[in-house]
């Protein structure tokens, strides 16, 4: 008889998976051998992302097979990031493990984020050292959107980092209570603080099959961090206006100052130029005005939490009254 069921679970590691047929037994093969050297509880969430290859039967058979495998099948292909969060709310460990099931992270890590945590670390993020098997145009464009993302966005979001990690249980109550739609998972680990500390890693070529995430959803989960961690794109037109507005009265005062001495300053042309700035100037000005608002409207739409506490004087009391047991 298995008793796994019976004992608290320690670890929860969460795969998505998304047409991984050709390699996902070879992951189960790997992750499982880690995982057992640890000696402590431990279950392997498998989110089947609309898998049309035949994944999502081999995850019921590993199933069979291993009662620590949940198998959550989705009904159709919702997202990466949706996968992950569909994980992080089934998972019932005391540390919950991110990772890619096409083997890229290399479960052989995860000792090692393990060792931080019982450090005292809530958040243990791997950080990519080596990308292995990736083309130039890959290394550079991952490269360019770490260090945007970093400069514009509100929260110090770790340059280089996946959705490799561990997170606390404490840190998981809270993500899953922001429940936005356009999700990116490492700028919200990010954004609700805690101990945080970087693994160094080398990232592998791929075990089998290709890339479920090209250039285009690349592009739009940039676009989910930018909109979704900076009001920058909402105050460029506002920014745009003041400069606009300035250069009008400079061009103004130019005009003024050749009317004065007499001379022609671009003839036939001033009059509209300026009032082109102007008028230019006013409706970006106005526009920005409007994104403000527009971005206060979006923030009150997130409903993320306006603080977090990770101790209270019920979390005092608790540990008081451990350490006199």
């Amino acid at each position: 008889m298995d008793d796994s069921k019976n004992k608290k679970i320690r670890y929860s590691v969460i795969a998505p998976v998304f047409n991984e047929i050709e390699g996902l037994q070879e992951f189960y093969t790997v992750l499982s051998t880690v995982m057992n050297t640890l000696n402590e509880p431990w279950e392997l969430l498998l989110v089947d992302d609309g898998s049309q290859d035949g994944s999502r039967e081999l995850i019921w058979q590993l199933a069979e097979h291993d009662r620590r495998i949940v198998p959550l099948i989705f009904s159709r292909n919702f997202g990466h990031q949706i996968a992950v969060t569909a994980g992080m709310d089934h998972a019932s460990g005391e540390a919950i493990i991110i990772i890619d099931s096409d083997l890229q992270d290399p479960p052989q890590v995860i000792p090692e984020l393990i060792a931080k945590w019982k450090e005292g670390f809530e958040v243990v993020y791997a950080v990519r050292r080596e990308r292995e098997g990736e083309t130039w145009f890959k290394r550079t464009t991952a490269a360019l959107f770490y260090r945007l993302i970093d400069r514009i966005t509100d929260v110090r979001i770790p340059l280089d980092t996946g959705d490799f990690r561990l997170i606390d249980r404490s840190v998981l109550q809270t993500l899953n209570s922001m429940r936005e739609k356009q999700r990116f998972l490492r700028g919200m680990s990010a954004w609700v603080g805690f101990n945080q500390i970087g693994v160094l890693y080398d990232r592998k070529s791929r075990f089998a099959g290709k890339s479920k995430y090209p250039f285009k959803k690349m592009l739009k989960l940039a676009l989910n961090a930018v909109t979704g961690f900076s009001s920058l794109p909402l105050q460029l037109a506002e920014y745009t206006g003041v400069f606009l507005l300035f250069s009008s009265l400079i061009y103004g005062i130019m005009w003024i100052a050749f009317a004065a001495a007499g001379r022609s300053f671009l003839p036939g042309q001033a009059l509209t130029i300026l009032t082109i700035l102007l008028v230019g100037g006013a409706i970006c000005l106005f526009l920005g005005i409007i994104g403000e608002y527009i971005s206060r409207i979006y923030e009150e739409a997130k409903a993320r939490p306006l603080y977090i506490l990770r101790e209270t004087p019920k979390t005092l009391h608790s540990r008081s009254r451990n350490d006199k047991n």
